[in-house]
């Protein structure tokens, strides 16, 4: 019983091929396409100041060097958030909750931005690895943990985003399996349980727009001691 709980987290077959393309695919079909007039519609006005708003939020405090990664930045949390909202329909699939795929995303990421430093900064970058005013006998033991804290990043981006979206959808799963369980038995019960399980589906909504957020927001934050 507890082995079909996690069967959600499988990427569908349909003739043998699986639809995790697809899943990755269709966000882009939500974004609407520019249209040709000045004026545009106001979904499109209010997609534009998010965008905005957005982007001047996050490149804040970053300098001229880090602004190059607008596009990539904005485009990453569009993606992760079309994702995970779009898992918490019914018969959907997340690819978001397979650590593999958030690993590939936070990997690349963060060797990019530590290559970058590397190449431009090397003292300034080297230099995170040991916190200014530290005593002699300390240095070796804080280079090994900054160094290692450094290689964790990555690691910690990948395992927070899986773990927050994979805890939600259990528990979703959990609660509307007692739902249906308890509806015929005790209906007073499964009323609450089900009012339960809309308030956590509107809590899911705002974790899985979160998740994104702070997935992207800790990107930016490790590019700005790197530019």
């Amino acid at each position: 019983m507890n082995l079909s709980f996690f069967d959600q987290f499988m990427s569908p077959v349909l003739m043998g091929v699986p639809l995790i393309v697809l899943s990755l695919m269709f966000p882009l079909l939500m974004i609407p396409a520019p249209a040709a007039q000045w004026a545009g519609s106001r979904t499109q006005s209010l997609q534009l100041w998010l965008y905005n708003n957005f982007t001047k939020q996050l490149l804040m405090p970053l300098n001229t060097h880090g602004h190059k990664w607008a596009l990539l930045l904005l485009s990453l949390v569009l993606l992760l958030i079309s994702m995970n909202l779009l898992g918490l329909m019914p018969y959907t699939f997340t690819p978001t909750t397979q650590l593999s795929m958030n690993l590939g995303l936070a990997i690349p990421l963060w060797l990019a931005t530590v290559i970058m430093g590397l190449r431009n900064m090397p003292t300034a970058a080297l230099g995170h690895l040991l916190p200014e005013g530290t005593p002699t006998l300390l240095t070796p033991i804080l280079i090994i943990i900054e160094t290692i804290s450094l290689f964790i990043r990555p690691l910690a981006l990948g395992v927070r985003l899986t773990a927050n979206l994979t805890a939600g959808h259990l528990l979703i799963q959990l609660i509307s399996t007692a739902t249906l369980v308890l509806m015929p038995l005790m209906p007073m019960v499964a009323f609450l349980t089900a009012a339960v399980l809309f308030l956590l589906t509107l809590l899911e909504i705002a974790v899985a727009m979160i998740q994104a957020y702070v997935f992207v927001l800790l990107l930016s934050l490790y590019l700005q001691e790197n530019v």
